[in-house]
């Protein structure tokens, strides 16, 4: 019987993976709060690609492969088939994604919220048990059932749990707390499905053939986790929010309610030109005495005065 250890490099290896759960979670949650918002299909599904890739391919997978790294076998070293690798994270986003299009296709109920959190646990319990595959070393992989079966039950509770928050919370704070909860429901289905391994070493051991070691996918992996963060936080800053949504939409109908009434109200008329026509054989009405200010522009005029004007002597 081998010597398993789960800590090789002490607490750094789970704190990382908390941290990726958490950040992840966080992000799974706003995504998938604006599916909510979407206004067609296109939308729709943009964003719960996006939710899947942060809650399956960050807040799970990249969490597992994080714990992973501090996983040791005494007497053997441990390689990693590539495909399976990469066939978990394909089934983490799966599940997730189907999960997702289930609860966040209409009407939240009870019965949808089931069955969306069964298709997210079983991918998330099928992601660990693949990744758990894909381990290459010198001796044979054994479960005990019971706790197998423990750790399914809780990858469906939290799976569920997740959903129900990625579809009620909105706010900051109840983000933050939420992607807490979630990291917490995540690396303990991780380690409850750790717990359950036992490894069997072979009697005339020999190095470990096939697969690649785990440095030669922690580069990889690293990069993809980064750009991908980095995505997802670019795309959630480029979106508008609902704030800017209502602000465009007061903007637009004031601008349409504006726009007709300019059309119908006339230009103001100073000086009552428009109050007044002339009519054929008649001079043309003078309503404020311009034709009399005129003669102050003819040659030789006289520029009044109020002492002409004045009857007293």
């Amino acid at each position: 019987m081998g010597e398993i250890n789960h800590f090789e490099y002490g607490w750094i290896t789970p704190a990382l993976s908390y941290a990726l759960s958490v950040l992840g979670s966080a992000l799974g949650l706003v995504c998938a709060g604006r599916i909510r918002t979407a206004t067609g299909a296109g939308q729709r599904a943009w964003w719960g690609l996006l939710a899947a890739w942060a809650l399956g391919g960050t807040a799970i997978w990249a969490m597992h492969f994080m714990a992973m790294l501090g996983f040791a076998v005494s007497g053997t070293r441990i390689r990693y088939d590539v495909p399976l690798t990469a066939a978990s994270t394909v089934i983490a986003m799966v599940g997730v994604g189907i999960g997702l299009a289930i609860v966040g296709t209409g009407r939240l109920t009870a019965l949808r919220l089931l069955a969306g959190g069964l298709f997210t646990g079983a991918g998330v319990a099928a992601m660990h048990y693949t990744g758990m595959a894909a381990m290459r070393l010198d001796g044979t992989l054994g479960y005990d059932p019971l706790r197998v079966t423990l750790s399914v039950v809780v990858a469906l509770v939290a799976a569920t749990v997740a959903l129900w928050l990625a579809m009620t919370v909105r706010r900051g704070v109840a983000i933050i707390g939420s992607a807490l909860v979630m990291g917490v429901a995540v690396n303990g289905m991780h380690f409850t499905g750790m717990s359950a391994l036992s490894v069997h070493l072979h009697e005339g051991r020999g190095a470990a053939t096939g697969g690649t070691e785990v440095s030669g996918l922690l580069v990889p992996i690293v990069l993809a986790v980064v750009f991908g963060v980095v995505g997802l936080v670019y795309a959630l800053l480029a979106a508008p929010s609902d704030d800017d949504r209502a602000g465009a939409a007061y903007v637009a109908a004031r601008l349409d309610g504006a726009t007709p009434a300019a059309e119908a109200e006339p230009a103001p008329d100073p000086v009552g030109l428009r109050a007044t026509r002339a009519t054929p054989g008649q001079p043309a009405p003078d309503p404020v005495g311009l034709r009399a200010r005129s003669t102050l522009a003819q040659p030789g005029a006289q520029f009044p005065s109020r002492r002409s004007t004045d009857p007293r002597p």
